[in-house]
């Protein structure tokens, strides 16, 4: 992974992004010697976000596993609609 300065980071966006996009090299700025954002390839992207997906549906089975009194937008509404 590549560290770099926000100010090179602007003298060389277009650079960046080819780097990122063509190498799949992962960069991150740093702003005052602080790591604040980083440039990524879109597959990175794109797996970072199936990784968050299966997490959160982990945590949803976790979560309906340990809550006896959980119940579902349908038994609401069918709920609601026999009231």
């Amino acid at each position: 992974m590549t560290s770099i300065s926000a100010t090179e980071a602007c003298a060389n966006f277009q650079d960046l992004i080819n780097r990122a996009e063509y190498r799949g090299e992962r960069i991150v700025i740093q702003r005052h010697g602080k790591a604040v954002v980083a440039i990524i390839g879109l597959d990175d992207l794109k797996l970072l976000e199936a990784a968050e997906d299966a997490m959160d549906s982990e945590a949803l089975r976790r979560a309906i596993e340990e809550n006896d009194g959980f119940t579902t937008l349908d038994a609401i509404t069918e709920k609601r609609g026999n009231e």
